[in-house]
């Protein structure tokens, strides 16, 4: 596999910039770090992104993440590792990955759930995240970009 060009976020000159600050601002709002990770992992794999699954993977390795946690995300509602916070915040991270999958693409019951864990800072910094993630998704798999193909320790420690 190779990509099809560089990164687009590195190829226009001033991008990198506001979406580090962008990405700085959500993990400053409360919501754990490693629940943010959760999520970034869990809206990778569902849009197939290689790239992001292999990086998310590694940060969370770096964070302490365990095996455990990380091998089950995509089967999180069948799996015992996670709070009822995180699974709210997953449950929000699916339904808002997969807007074209119902009619009512984030579903109250959805919705209300994670208001029961994060106040209203903390949800607008979740839906913040999993948008920058699609967004991320996005543009790396119409790219092609490989997983394993940037060494992430030589960027700014924003993401």
């Amino acid at each position: 596999m190779k990509a099809r060009m560089k990164n687009p976020a590195m190829v226009i000159p001033d991008v990198m910039q506001p979406i580090y600050a962008l990405i700085g601002a959500v993990k400053k709002s409360g919501v754990p770090a490693r629940t943010l990770e959760l999520v970034h992992l869990r809206v990778s794999q569902i849009n197939g992104c290689g790239f992001c699954v292999d990086m998310g993977a590694r940060e969370m390795k770096k964070t302490g993440e365990t095996d455990e946690r990380m091998f089950a995300v995509a089967a999180w509602r069948e799996a015992p590792y996670f709070t009822d916070a995180e699974r709210a915040a997953l449950a929000l991270a699916e339904a808002a990955t997969r807007l074209n999958d119902r009619a009512d693409p984030v579903p109250d019951a959805v919705w209300e759930e994670a208001a029961r864990h994060y106040d209203e800072p903390a949800l607008a910094a979740l839906t913040l995240h999993i948008g920058l993630t699609n967004l991320f998704n996005r543009v790396n798999v119409t790219t092609r970009q490989i997983a394993g193909s940037v060494k992430w320790e030589a960027r700014a420690d924003n993401r």
